[in-house]
């Protein structure tokens, strides 16, 4: 009966719930502002004649994309962030 015993204790173990690290939102706002500024790059460098060629909105969209996702995760962060303090 001592196998059922280890295999318990090892799942207590690995299912034990962890902290993560304190800088962790600093740094996931970090990246995901960079990906916001990164977006409104590119979409400023596009050109308006590239509108009537499809071929050319790949990149842009990706950036719109990237950026209103970043911009979510950013709202998300500042809701929880104020959540937190009432």
């Amino acid at each position: 009966m001592t196998g059922a015993g280890d295999v318990e204790r090892l799942l207590r173990r690995a299912l034990a719930p962890v902290e993560p690290p304190e800088d962790l939102v600093g740094r996931l706002r970090n990246g995901l502002q960079s990906i916001s500024d990164a977006a409104a790059e590119e979409l400023e460098g596009w050109e308006r004649a590239a509108i009537r060629d499809p071929r050319r909105w790949v990149r842009p969209g990706i950036a719109v994309i990237a950026g209103g996702a970043a911009g979510v995760g950013l709202f998300v962060l500042g809701a929880m962030r104020r959540r937190s303090r009432d």
